[in-house]
């Protein structure tokens, strides 16, 4: 799968939390082919990837904003809900924020993504 690809699993937070016990207990060993990226529901997902934050990326990837500020004036968005939002995407791997001088220069990771989910109980 291309580096610009981020795979999402959906996963209850219970689930999640027996899924990460198991890995530290050596009890299971994720494969390769595993989402990186879990969300709790495809409800909590679609808030970080709704159609206004899709756009935001569209608009990283094709204007290069060189700060928090100009991105700021790209979007008419304040730079709290940016800082905040991007913040969130980070912590998705979804982008990254680059330290340049005393700026932070948001660049898109991943611009395509594929969504595993399931309707049983994980078993591990």
């Amino acid at each position: 799968m291309p580096d610009n690809v981020v795979k999402i699993g959906i996963m209850s937070r219970e689930d999640y939390k027996h899924r990460t016990i198991a890995i530290a207990k050596g009890e299971y060993i994720p494969r390769g082919a595993e989402p990186k990226v879990w969300f709790e529901s495809l409800q909590s997902m679609a808030q970080v990837l709704n159609s206004e934050n899709q756009e935001l990326l569209r608009l990283i990837l094709e204007k290069h904003p060189q700060s928090l500020k100009e991105l700021e004036e790209l979007t008419g968005r304040s730079s709290s809900n940016l800082s905040r939002t991007l913040k969130t995407m980070a912590r998705y791997g979804i982008v990254e924020l680059e330290k340049n001088q005393r700026r932070l220069v948001p660049r898109v990771k991943a611009y395509d993504f594929q969504v595993e989910f399931g309707i049983r109980r994980q078993t591990h």
